[in-house]
């Protein structure tokens, strides 16, 4: 007789032309995902060809009960690295029947704007550093942590190893390979200052791809940790007191960056991001102010400011960059649970669109 595991790896692709699509978009907060599966004719590889679908909105707090039905446009496909074979994950964004994204599709604006000529012509590019704590299911502790008290001082635990440092890491290694796997641009991984926080990295990623793919990321972590029976938590600063937060660095350049004289460039955009300081932190994730405090690397959300190597400043320039008088620049104030496509699409919009 079959054991469980055996069924549910089994591989469809020997015996059936039919694949699992897993639907995945942004439910109600705005930050957690949800998904459901339908089977079709396959294989499939562009998302233009895949039927839009419906969900019961009520259920998700993005519809009234009586009108709830949401449409799910596919917008994205991804390798499936949990069903495998030619199964797929297919990123949606979510609109009323009457064709209008609905609230929280957040996408549907940041398409508009990396669509603007002005924007494409830029080739803009993402590098995101996704940083997340693991928490022990039904304390919503760190993973490693003593329940109820406190491992020793940060130090020991950014990039650690050993039983006594890294808490973890078969979740970490399994979610590395199962991005991999999937087509994500995932570009490394590691442990964190606070231990139980880990951060993974998607990038260099052109436009709305960035977004895209961390949105998968995200849903394919937070699927392992599922089975891992372990809690993800992408709160800005989920222990208070001396430990760090978590954030989601986005690294960001265009074509006139990346080439020479670009280091000038880099210095206009950032005065522009300075002039619309406080219009980005309010779109930068939620409880971000616990985060940005001027301590634990980050800076004062109060203030703007920018320099060179500087993990204090809002916007931090590489010394390559400096040096090589071309590159690209880092944002350090999103925090973890930002949305990928409004952080992404209003650095675009005040570097390359907006005029003071």
């Amino acid at each position: 007789m079959s054991l469980l595991t055996d069924l549910v790896n089994v591989d469809l692709s020997n015996t059936t032309d039919k694949i699992i699509a897993e639907y995945i978009w942004i439910g109600g907060s705005g930050i957690d995902l949800r998904s459901k599966a339908r089977t079709l004719n396959g294989p499939v590889s562009d998302p233009k060809s895949l039927p839009k679908w419906n969900y019961d909105g009520s259920s998700t707090g993005q519809a009234p009960g009586q009108d709830s039905e949401v449409i799910l446009y596919p917008q994205a496909v991804f390798r499936d690295p949990f069903r495998r074979g030619n199964n797929i994950l297919v990123m949606c964004d979510a609109y009323t029947p009457q064709g209008e994204p609905i609230p929280t599709n957040k996408r549907h604006n940041a398409e508009k704007i990396f669509s603007h000529p002005d924007v494409t012509i830029e080739e803009t590019w993402y590098g995101i550093e996704q940083e997340y704590t693991l928490l022990q299911k039904n304390v919503n502790w760190p993973l490693g942590w003593p329940v109820g008290a406190f491992p020793g001082p940060q130090g020991p635990y950014y990039c650690g190893i050993g039983a006594d440092k890294a808490f973890g890491r078969d979740i970490v290694d399994s979610h590395y390979k199962a991005c991999l796997y999937a087509g994500i641009n995932i570009s490394g991984i590691n442990a964190e200052v606070m231990p139980g926080q880990w951060e993974f990295q998607v990038g260099p990623s052109s436009g709305i791809s960035a977004a895209d793919e961390i949105w998968v990321a995200r849903y394919i972590l937070e699927r392992i940790t599922e089975i891992a029976g372990v809690v993800l938590s992408f709160d800005p600063k989920p222990i208070p007191g001396d430990w760090n937060g978590a954030g989601a660095h986005t690294n960001y350049s265009t074509k006139s960056m990346r080439e020479d004289g670009g280091y000038e460039v880099i210095k206009q955009a950032i005065e522009k991001l300075g002039m619309r300081h406080k219009e980005h932190i309010a779109a930068y994730g939620e409880g971000n102010e616990r985060r940005l405090t001027g301590k634990h690397e980050t800076a004062n959300m109060e203030t703007f400011l920018w320099g060179v190597a500087n993990r204090g400043a809002s916007i931090r320039v590489g010394r390559d960059t400096e040096k090589e008088g071309k590159g690209y620049f880092e944002d350090r104030r999103p925090a973890s649970n930002m949305d990928p496509y409004i952080v992404t699409s209003m650095i675009a919009e005040t570097t390359l669109l907006w005029s003071p």
